[in-house]
């Protein structure tokens, strides 16, 4: 599968791992109010849409959007791994999602009023909103690196050291 493509399915398979990941965390107390119920409150303040498709059809808008934005920003891995080549999967999406943390959640989502800010929302809000962040962009980097079609460099590397005889 191509760079790009295999990016894009990693997305959307961190989306639903993540939707699910806060949805078990609810439920389970283990997690508070996370962001997925932030942005269905802000869109329901917006366009009253509870009012006309409900709490689960607000949900359910939500979710397109959340796998939307999950796709999107897992297009951006392959030149990621260029620019860091070196970098294991898990590393380089673990300083992307903190990336996307930071500027998402830091910054835009306190801007558009889905969330007050961090440090309004105090240390244990905002570690379960970057630990959720890092957690869908380590899946979507180590998702794109498996399903893309193994280069011609890759797969020197999984044949191994070559061993030069001694030819005297």
């Amino acid at each position: 599968m191509k760079q790009y493509k295999a990016a894009l399915f990693g997305g959307l398979a961190a989306g639903v791992l993540t939707t699910l990941v806060m949805l078990a965390g609810r439920k389970s107390g283990v997690l508070t109010k996370t962001l997925d119920r932030d942005a269905v409150d802000w869109i329901d303040a917006h366009t009253g849409s509870r009012a006309l498709i409900g709490d689960s059809g607000t949900s359910i808008v939500e979710f397109a959007n959340h796998l939307g934005a999950s796709a999107a920003f897992a297009v951006a891995l392959p030149t990621l791994r260029k620019l860091a080549p070196t970098l294991s999967p898990v590393a380089l999406g673990t300083l992307y999602g903190t990336a996307l943390y930071a500027v998402n959640i830091g910054c835009i989502a306190p801007m558009l009023g889905i969330t007050q800010g961090e440090r309004a929302a105090g240390p244990r809000k905002a570690s379960e909103r970057w630990a959720i962040h890092v957690i869908q962009a380590v899946v979507s980097a180590v998702l794109a690196e498996r399903l893309a079609t193994p280069t011609e460099q890759s797969l020197n590397k999984m044949a191994g050291p070559r061993v030069l005889a001694y030819q005297p």
